[in-house]
């Protein structure tokens, strides 16, 4: 799963993209110093992990996944190709969903492309570019379908949701925000609309302000904003992060403690990018590893087992479940099983995160 983390230029997208994936991406104080985009793959922090592995005295720890794309910025007229407009449209099409960095600090000596700091006109900046790029988007696949009618009656319920579509579009509304059934969204699917996609923003504020980013006044106008699309905000010195990143896990934590926080900021950027593409992880574990494996929300045991292996899939005849937290209380495998807390189930189970599963399968 691909996460595209977007704003306009120096609000600290390359900054946010270096502390969450080490991966040093040039930051430089002025426009488009990221060109192509930097991506870089990260481990989803799940603490259950470690515990597992002391349980099955195992060394390799192999967690879930998410992968990061710093994406160009933007400005005003991307859609028509402006500053490297084509380039930022272009990739954003290939993620999943949009990390959006707002900036609701001051700092003179640090330039604002539009001259003041004001979260809004730069979420609607954005918003603005990405709706016109949709509209065209929908405009040459509604010319297309209309031409199809008229050998096959099948195309008109794909003029029907692209009207729908397009009539919220020129209202300055996201496609997201229209109501559509299951059957609907799956004709839009393959139109990659850029507003479709869900968005996670985050608020990238001053140092000082760590401890009271509630009272960000900027803060609070982006999470009014933007609960008409339910969407998280989180607040974060996007700065301090990066410094963060750079130390050892017992440096990290002296520092955290300093601070007055529980949690670095990038990890609650993580996992609440990990939920809001709905996705869970469930474990499995041994002496050779202990591993956390993504899937769907939703997803069946069967279909479960095939990120495992296609054969496990195929050959799927049982998954052996036992929760994480009564295999913590109890100590041990056996354990579990000897007070009965292990649970047979079969092609219709639901997985749940944090199941530990065995699969039993033949082939």
């Amino acid at each position: 799963m691909k996460m595209g983390i977007v704003g306009l230029p120096n609000v600290g997208k390359s900054t946010l993209f270096n502390a969450i994936t080490k991966a040093g991406a040039e930051c430089q104080n002025y426009p488009f110093c990221t060109i192509e985009p930097n991506v870089g793959v990260v481990a989803v922090p799940d603490e259950r992990l470690e515990k597992l592995a002391d349980i099955y005295k195992t060394q390799k720890i192999t967690p879930a996944i998410i992968e990061f794309v710093d994406i160009a910025g933007l400005v005003k007229g991307a859609s028509h190709g402006e500053g490297l407009g084509n380039k930022f449209l272009s990739h954003i099409r290939e993620v999943d969903s949009i990390i959006e960095v707002v900036r609701c600090f001051n700092d003179p000596n640090i330039v604002h492309v539009d001259g003041s700091i004001d979260p809004i006109r730069d979420i609607e900046t954005i918003n603005l570019e990405l709706i016109f790029a949709d509209m065209e988007t929908v405009e040459k696949r509604l010319d297309n379908a209309k031409k199809k009618l008229k050998a096959d009656k099948k195309y008109q319920e794909e003029i029907d949701v692209l009207e729908k579509v397009k009539q919220a579009l020129e209202q300055g509304k996201l496609a997201k925000s229209v109501t559509l059934n299951e059957e609907q969204k799956e004709i839009l699917k393959d139109s990659f609309l850029l507003t479709m996609k869900p968005i996670l923003y985050v608020a990238n504020i001053s140092e000082k302000e760590l401890n009271v980013a509630e009272q960000n006044e900027n803060v609070q106008k982006v999470k009014e904003y933007v609960k008409q699309e339910n969407a998280e905000v989180i607040p974060l010195c996007v700065k301090i992060e990066e410094e963060l990143a750079s130390l050892e896990k017992n440096e990290q934590k002296e520092m955290l403690e300093a601070l007055g926080l529980e949690e670095s900021g990038l990890d609650k950027v993580i996992k609440a990018s990990y939920d809001l593409l709905g996705l869970m992880s469930f474990l499995t574990a041994g002496e050779p590893e202990v591993r956390a494996w993504t899937i769907k929300k939703g997803t069946k045991a069967p279909e479960a087992a095939g990120k495992i292996h296609t054969d496990i899939q195929r050959g799927f005849i049982r998954a052996e479940i036992v929760s994480y937290s009564d295999l913590i209380k109890e100590g041990s495998i056996n354990a579990v099983k000897e007070k009965g807390l292990m649970r047979l189930e079969g092609k219709d189970y639901i997985m749940q995160d944090g199941d530990v599963v065995l699969f039993r399968f033949n082939v």
